[in-house]
């Protein structure tokens, strides 16, 4: 059975297609290409200067940077040495976020680009394993431990003369089922998983998610998401380089934003076939193309409009399009695509054929409007866990509303929560068997012996099939919640932590299903809240406005004591925390049914309940906790 390696992977390609461009990089003014060889030729200069500095098989290295050729170049790089790449998002905030990180993989170098080399330089005191930083940009002074990617590179070349065979020799060593990555979790304590991804895990989810999509080797992609997540690896630069294609990164700005504005720009010049997305960029692209259309009048908008109805009409869901006496409508779509659509798909670079949607559920609306403008958005379904491809939509089988179909080959069962199987058509957890499951939680026995049972891996989400062999992705089986970028967290470590650490809060229940941030329902001690306004101001009546303000003043005080600056600051990443609280006038009780006979409180039950509130704090304004609303509560 050939079970390849992802140095296998690139040895393969380099063979057949050595003089195809593989990597798009765009430092100046245009995107400059890099082949397959001088790819291989460069991760080869690395891994060699890697192996001067010390760097053995097994060694855990860092990497933090945006997304670039350096990014996957290092990751090769570290590959081809046998060690095992830990990478890390740009979004981690340095305190508890990247030093447990670095602590808890024992990771001994880092591979940083300059712009966030400040964040490695503010905490290096507390990590004594570090043994070298490599800083990916030229600095104009170097600290102590620190070294340029230039001067490993040059490194890296001086011993390949002198050692030939040396990176040749420790990536023969390297066997399937080692470790390649350590791609840690989003904890809601100072605790995220690492979830131990090999070899084989990668290269066989590339070849299960090339049994749904096709990549021809004239295909290019722009990577608009961070590079340290599997989704990025595997449907981006791994699937890429299996089929000898091309993969472009976005052009890093002096700042965030300037980056994210970089991403329109450099899809229409990179012109790509085929884009990875998530919902919070779909809906941002749409957004985009409708104030496009309402600038030119009208007319235009009117035309836009009558078009997506009919279009929407005609599609259905993808997989039973133009049935019947919709047929007739073909010739005046086809006008619509014309006159229309095709200009809207210049926006992408004209060259667009479809996307693929991963991270949380894209709603079907939205399925349906790119469908209908020409460049479709196939949902799929995975976790990282899973390395994570489990299931996409794609043009061989697509069914807009659905999760996709399939990966192969991977075993698939929908269980209850006693893990027994359930039929077709039923809810219950999505279970999974196949050489895409992780080999393991980093240093977490417990956590591994939850998730995996004897080779299943138990996801947490909920869903169902139906009988054409689509998955259907609900929700979640366990509390998970899920931010409009894709990442999944779990509320219950920041719910409990602000009941316990503040008198003045009972319950709190975190909400977010894909939504711009975090918000929450919190209910009260009243007593404890009109103790503090009649300390503070014994001249307040309970009853007046003032005395509601003071008391919603305090609870959002508490809440900002989690923030920078307050002092549980660093406790829990502050896109988790709260940025819009309802409070809850009636009490949660067994009686009421909101808790349980354990004193859990039984979310999905609040969920329904308050769900004209929860939607309310997604409104303009729903951010100031003095409302009426929440007056009102504390009546």
């Amino acid at each position: 059975m050939n079970r390849p390696t992802i140095i296998d992977f690139l040895n393969t390609s380099v063979d057949k297609y050595a003089d195809n461009p593989f990597l798009w990089e765009k430092k100046t003014d245009k995107f400059v290409p890099t082949t397959y060889k001088e790819t291989k030729e460069q991760a080869h200069r690395i891994a060699a200067g890697l192996i001067k500095l010390g760097v053995k098989q097994g060694d855990k290295i860092a990497l933090l940077s945006e997304g670039r050729n350096a990014w996957i170049v290092g990751e090769l790089g570290i590959l081809h040495t046998g060690a095992v790449n830990v990478p890390l998002s740009i979004k981690l905030e340095e305190s508890n976020d990247l030093i447990f990180r670095l602590e808890h993989s024992e990771s001994k170098y880092i591979l940083v680009s300059g712009g966030q080399l400040k964040k490695i330089r503010s905490i290096i005191g507390s990590l004594p394993l570090v043994k070298k930083v490599i800083v990916f940009d030229e600095q104009p002074e170097y600290e102590p431990l620190e070294m340029s990617l230039k001067e490993l590179m040059a490194w890296g070349e001086e011993y390949l003369k002198n050692y030939p065979d040396s990176v040749k020799k420790a990536a023969e060593a390297i066997k399937p089922d080692d470790m390649a990555n350590i791609s840690y979790t989003s904890g809601t304590t100072a605790d995220p998983k690492g979830i131990m991804l090999t070899h084989r895990n990668y290269t066989a989810n590339v070849e299960q998610a090339l049994t749904l999509m096709t990549i021809p080797p004239t295909y290019r992609t722009l990577i608009i998401l961070p590079l340290d997540h599997c989704f990025a690896h595997v449907a981006g630069f791994y699937s890429f380089m299996a089929c000898g294609a091309s993969v472009g990164t976005v052009q890093t700005g002096k700042t965030g934003m300037e980056t994210l504005k970089n991403i329109p720009i450099n899809i229409k010049e990179l012109k790509p076939n085929l884009l990875l997305s998530v919902p919070a960029l779909a809906k941002n692209f749409r957004k985009s193309i409708e104030s496009n259309i309402q600038s030119q009048g009208k007319f235009v908008q009117w035309m836009f409009n009558t078009a997506l109805k009919m279009n929407y009409s005609y599609n259905k869901e993808g997989y039973n399009k133009g049935k019947g006496l919709q047929i007739l409508k073909k010739p005046i779509l086809a006008l619509f695509d014309k006159i229309l659509f095709k200009k809207v798909r210049q926006a992408f670079g004209g060259e667009l054929d479809f996307f693929i949607g991963g991270g949380a559920l894209l709603d079907i609306e939205l399925q349906r409007f790119y469908y209908a403008i020409g460049i479709p958005m196939y949902q799929g379904y995975g976790l990282s866990e899973a390395t994570p491809i489990i299931s996409s939509n794609s043009e061989k089988h697509h069914k807009l509303g659905s999760s996709g179909f399939l990966v192969t080959p991977m075993d698939l069962k929908i269980c209850d929560e006693d893990g027994k199987e359930l039929p077709n058509y039923t809810k219950g957890e999505i279970v999974i068997k196949g050489e895409n499951v992780m080999a393991g939680y980093y240093r977490n026995e417990k956590a591994t012996a939850e998730t995996v049972k004897d080779g299943w891996l138990y996801t947490g989400d909920m869903g169902y099939m139906d009988n054409d062999g689509f998955l259907y992705v609900v929700g979640r089986f366990k509390s998970l919640l899920i931010s409009s970028d894709g990442e999944k967290y779990s509320p219950e470590g920041i719910e409990e932590s602000f009941a316990d650490n503040s008198k003045f809060i009972e319950y709190v229940v975190l909400h977010n299903n894909q939504d711009p941030y975090t918000s929450a329902l919190i209910v009260p001690n009243k007593e404890a809240l009109k103790s503090f306004v009649k300390n503070t101001d014994p001249s307040l009546d309970w009853e007046s406005e003032d005395a509601k303000k003071m008391a919603l003043t305090k609870l959002q005080s508490e809440i900002d004591d989690y923030k920078k600056g307050g002092k549980y600051e660093g406790m829990f990443p502050e896109r988790w925390l709260p940025a819009a609280v309802a409070v809850i006038g009636e009490p949660f009780s067994e009686k009421n049914g909101l808790i349980n006979s354990s004193m859990k409180v039984v979310r999905g039950k609040v969920e329904k309940l308050y769900e004209d509130r929860l939607k309310s704090l997604y409104e303009p304004g729903a951010k100031e906790i003095v409302n009426a609303e929440n007056i009102k509560a504390l009546s």
